[in-house]
């Protein structure tokens, strides 16, 4: 077994052998790479990836990554292909085989058959004269000198190369296609991501009570409010209109200065012009509000028409604090 260090050592060499391959990629990207863009961008259909044992593998993480950012693509495995999934392609559809050797049996066996349909074929491979490389359309060259694998046999930088080739050419795609954040969220609607593109502070703030006082409500009704409502905070209003709050801060400074509390009104004791946020508003943006100020709540509002209480303790509980 090694020794803490020497696997620490070994951690580290993977990681530069690695590195030092995804570096070498970039002297690889040239005109090939920009006219595969260009046919997946004029292309009417869909992009097909292809690929065997770990290159399958990539194959899938590449589609993912393009079909979230708005480049429609499926999977398709090269074993699978010849034995009757090559009724997935169609006739606009652009095919990516990926492979190191480029000339694997099941490659050789494709390759034909995907031309013979009339689709353009793009490779991804590690060696630009093998049957895929010579038989493709454009080739990604994505050679590397070795493996991370201190035998050189298990595909380590050799596959994190090909993954590299296709996050340039979806980061690329996306960018051509104009894809921004409104996008990105049609297609990531679910977790915390999703919500932080997604959600709403008009989302969140009718869960929680509507704290509400008058302008000349006593003090006792001022904490009965704060306390009954449980935000730690609650509205002044006039008319539906906000004109001020009172938090619990505001209370313990007014314990601090004044002794007479019998007369004492919500108006004397009020912040006024507190921050306040539109209910359409993203809940980011209230995130945001509430770190820069340093305080946890925010007023909803509607055309200054008070409707509720965000707290920080709500973007908690979705996950976007």
């Amino acid at each position: 077994m090694n020794t803490p260090e020497e696997i620490i050592k070994t951690a580290q060499e993977t990681i530069a052998i690695e590195a030092q391959s995804i570096n070498g990629l970039i002297a690889q990207i040239n005109d090939n790479f920009s006219a595969s863009v260009q046919l997946i961008l004029k292309s009417k259909g869909r992009v097909v990836i292809s690929g065997i044992g770990k290159s399958a593998n990539i194959a899938q993480k590449i589609v993912a990554t393009l079909n979230s950012t708005g480049t429609p693509a499926i999977f398709m495995h090269a074993a699978d292909a010849i034995h009757g999934d090559l009724g997935n392609i169609l006739k606009d559809d652009v095919v990516i085989c990926i492979s190191k050797s480029g000339d694997t049996p099941e490659i050789k066996s494709l390759i034909p058959l995907i031309k013979n349909f009339g689709n353009s074929v793009i490779a991804i491979t590690g060696n630009v004269n093998s049957f895929l490389g010579k038989q493709a359309h454009f080739v990604l060259n994505t050679f590397v000198e070795k493996e991370a694998c201190p035998n050189n046999l298990a595909p380590t930088s050799s596959t994190t190369a090909q993954l590299v080739m296709g996050d340039a050419l979806a980061v690329c795609l996306l960018e051509s296609r104009g894809f921004d954040s409104k996008d990105f969220a049609k297609f990531h609607p679910g977790g915390a991501l999703g919500k932080k593109l997604f959600l709403k502070v008009s989302d969140i703030y009718p869960n929680n009570e509507k704290p509400e006082i008058s302008a000349s409500a006593s003090l006792k009704d001022v904490i009965l409010e704060i306390s009954s409502k449980r935000l730690g905070v609650t509205a002044v209003t006039e008319n539906n209109k906000l004109i001020g709050i009172v938090t619990d801060g505001d209370l313990r400074r007014m314990l601090e200065t004044t002794s007479n509390f019998d007369s004492l009104q919500a108006s004397e004791i009020m912040t006024t012009s507190p921050k306040t946020i539109e209910k359409n508003t993203l809940a980011t943006e209230a995130l945001a509000i509430m770190q820069s100020n340093n305080i946890t709540q925010l007023m909803v509002v509607n055309d200054h028409n008070y409707l509720g209480v965000i707290h920080l303790h709500d973007l908690l509980k979705e996950g976007i604090a």
